[in-house]
């Protein structure tokens, strides 16, 4: 039986790939078929039309490529193909050309749990973009819009899958007209608004099939001709009707529905709903299997407890797909074939290349609510270059990694100015205006404890040169605000040509523990309260990372709240101002930022300036340095991070400038304990990935740190001998609130403790 954490995602996949109903009312009869939707590709005389029927079923649908490589081993040509949802995706590929062994290969290069992901690979993100996901999780993004808050419209993200059809639908892009493609063939789908079956058999291929699997709500609905097109397994889940009208005189099915689940499951919601959309969907089923006459042959793999959502299991499925058709290897073969025969047939349905096209333009198109052509200096597909579809991929997926659009897709075109290739770019329905929310909390379970509840507000194209206003609000035991006006300024200078002006003030109030000394014991609390303000000119290096350099004002004052009688550092009130010019350098390719996977982000913030206190003043120079880089092989990663960090500020200061302590950043020791001016720290982090989702949850980790490191109140006493150590064991999830870890803790001149954290450590 699957567990808790693949259910709430495999009942989402069923709703989106599986063929579903949402009310118990039968729906109405199909009308007659229009004669456009009828095959027109004559078939030789000598032998009956062979139809083949695909049903859907989400990753049980990929058992159908196992059926296609028997049917290629008995030399069984296929005439006509009609298929729903993953059936629909699985014969549109077929009928392209593409050969069985072909999608079986294209399946298990396909990282599945990625392509339903609902975040956009960090990878294509702009720097800007890797901060904020730095800060916030947008998985639990909404929107304000027309005066009300909006939420995404699916729980799944298409984007991947869009991009998947487009690549493998590429050979039959110039062809409009279904029954011209290698092999005739038609897509079902629902129409959302009147509860009609849509029999697709014309237009954009891969429109066609996302739309046979697009139910609203899970995966966002699609409109062709005006129609909100969704999952045709809400009306027609095994299309023999429809391959009949193509002229087949035989079908061949293959009903990959999902079994009605026992009596255990029934005890959830999830197991309740799941039961659900399989009665309902048996009920579209049956009348289909109901109308077979005695040549048509019915192939049923036989699946067993395998649900719509094991798209990990491609090479089991196939296998059981083959075993299902080689069930019924005695009716199949009557509709065999010849040597020369099958030839012929393969020589005429084999896949056509794309002819080398030129570009003279690119365009966008759907959009409304941004101006695409700001980005369009970025993209790699440049008017008089040759197509290059890899290109074309990449630049839907920089397109897509703004945040502004729900999907991204490309297509060749024709206009007066010749080829030309066109971004469809559909604005988020929850935009431009965003919103996100998150936790900071951690806990030792002895006293040290924290919580605050974190907001930003991002408003995205103020201007139709990209200007961005972005506002962050920390409730609870560290006050935060944050804001920050963004502009890009399109500067053809150096390495990019989308130059920026940042303007940012931030300010915070902490509370602070003060130790007697370095790591000793603590004598008593202060309140520290920042205030910074800084302009930033800056440039993006594409998806590498960026640059800025800006004037930077701080204030700060330190109030005592509680002290020992025998301690005067701890009830000393400060206040100081500093001031200077701050550069900024910072590299980022992790593919994730928490519980990184591959990758490395290298970041160095350095000022020179003046500090001014109790009226004097004094040169003041600073340097932060943090690299961290992560290797994976299977399911395991190591990770190793590193920090140094200096300053020539005076060392007379109750609490240093950076300090040390809590979960992964000195475990063992109360965060602050170890404080100084000048610091080193080192991290080595193990962990595994336990499962992994594609909704709420990227995945759930169990892992182990070692950590080195210390402060000291001058860079120049900085030793190496004199580090002090801490380690941890910890399970962990990365969620839609941020990462999660609950672990023990341990350090030779600390404590062992117990660590619940919820957020970055």
């Amino acid at each position: 039986m699957p567990t808790m954490s693949r259910r709430l995602p495999t009942a989402l996949l069923l709703c989106a790939l599986h063929a579903i109903a949402w009310s118990a009312t039968p729906p109405p009869p199909a009308p007659a078929l229009p004669a456009a939707a009828v095959a027109s590709t004559p078939s030789a005389p000598q032998r009956p039309r062979i139809g083949l029927v695909l049903s859907g079923g989400g990753a049980r649908g990929i058992s159908h490529v196992g059926v296609l490589k028997v049917l290629e081993e008995k030399h069984i040509p296929i005439d006509v193909i009609a298929g729903t949802s993953m059936g629909a995706i699985v014969g549109g590929l077929y009928a392209t050309g593409m050969k069985a062994d072909q999608i079986e290969e294209a399946f298990k290069k396909i990282n599945w749990t990625s392509l339903f992901s609902t975040r956009v690979g960090r990878e294509e993100l702009s720097q800007r973009r890797k901060e904020q996901d730095f800060e916030l999780s947008t998985a639990l993004e909404l929107g304000w819009r027309d005066g009300e808050f909006r939420a995404p419209q699916g729980a799944v993200s298409s984007r991947g899958l869009d991009a998947l059809l487009r690549r493998y639908t590429l050979p039959a892009q110039d062809i409009s007209d279904f029954n011209r493609l290698p092999i005739p063939f038609r897509a079902v789908a629902t129409d959302m608004e009147t509860g009609q079956p849509v029999i697709l058999a014309q237009g954009d291929l891969a429109t066609a099939l996302r739309s046979s699997m697009s139910v609203p709500g899970v995966f966002p609905a699609t409109e062709v001709n005006g129609r909100i097109l969704g999952d045709g397994g809400l009306v027609d889940n095994v299309p023999v009707d429809v391959a009949r009208a193509m002229g087949a005189d035989i079908v061949i099915v293959v009903n990959i529905g999902t079994p009605l689940a026992g009596r255990e499951t029934l005890n959830s919601a999830i197991g309740l709903t799941a039961q659900m959309i399989n009665i309902l969907t048996e009920q579209n089923v049956r009348r289909s299997l109901d109308s077979l006459g005695p040549r048509d042959i019915l192939i049923q793999p036989e699946l067993g407890t395998l649900t719509s959502g094991d798209f990990d299991k491609v090479a089991q499925l196939v296998d059981i797909g083959e075993a299902g058709a080689q069930a019924r290897a005695d009716r199949l073969a009557a509709l065999s074939t010849s040597n020369t025969q099958y030839a012929d047939w393969q020589l005429a349905t084999q896949a056509h290349n794309l002819p080398p096209t030129q570009l003279h333009f690119v365009a966008f198109s759907g959009t409304t609510a941004t101006n695409p052509s700001r980005l369009q200096p970025q993209l790699e597909s440049k008017a008089g270059d040759a197509f290059d579809p890899a290109k074309a991929e990449r630049d839907a997926r920089y397109l897509a990694a703004s945040g502004d659009y729900v999907q991204a897709d490309y297509r060749l075109v024709q206009d007066s100015r010749g080829d030309g290739l066109l971004f469809t770019l559909e604005d988020k329905p929850w935009g431009p205006t965003y919103l996100n929310a998150g936790l900071d909390l951690s806990t030792d379970f002895s006293g040290n404890s924290a919580f605050n509840v974190k907001l930003a507000l991002n408003r995205h194209w103020l201007t139709p040169s990209g200007t961005e206003w972005r506002a962050a609000a920390q409730i609870g035991e560290v006050p935060r605000l944050y804001t920050e006006l963004y502009h890009p300024l399109n500067w053809n200078i150096g390495l990019s040509d989308d130059w920026f002006v940042s303007g940012w003030t931030d300010g915070e109030r902490r509370k602070l523990s003060v130790f007697n000394s370095n790591g000793g014991d603590k004598v008593g609390e202060l309140r520290r309260s920042q205030l910074r303000i800084g302009l930033d000119l800056g440039q993006p290096w594409g998806h590498l990372g960026e640059v800025r350099i800006g004037p930077v004002y701080e204030a700060t004052s330190s109030d005592p709240l509680l002290a020992s009688s025998t301690d005067a550092l701890a009830s000393t009130q400060e206040t100081w101002q500093e001031m200077g010019l701050r550069g900024r350098i910072v590299v980022d390719q992790l593919d994730y930022a928490n519980f990184p996977q591959r990758g490395y982000r290298f970041e160095t913030d350095a000022l020179v300036g003046t500090r001014h206190e109790r009226g004097d003043s004094n040169d003041l120079a600073w340097v932060e340095s943090q690299v961290t880089g992560a290797a994976s092989w299977g399911r395991q990663t190591v990770t190793l991070h590193g920090e140094v960090k200096a300053a020539n500020t005076a060392s007379a200061s109750t609490v240093g400038r950076y300090s040390l302590g809590g979960f992964q950043q000195l475990s063992g020791y109360q965060p602050g304990q170890v404080s100084g001016n000048a610091l080193v720290f080192g991290r080595l982090n193990w962990y595994m990935r336990l499962a992994e989702t594609p909704v709420f949850a990227r995945g759930f980790f169990v892992g182990t740190s070692v950590e080195a490191g210390n402060a000291w109140l001058n860079y120049r006493d900085i030793r190496l001998t004199g580090l002090r150590y801490g380690g941890s064991v910890f399970l962990g999830a990365d969620t839609g609130l941020g990462p999660m870890y609950l672990g023990l803790t341990w350090a030779p001149r600390g404590e062992a403790g117990l660590a619940l954290v919820i957020g970055r450590p």
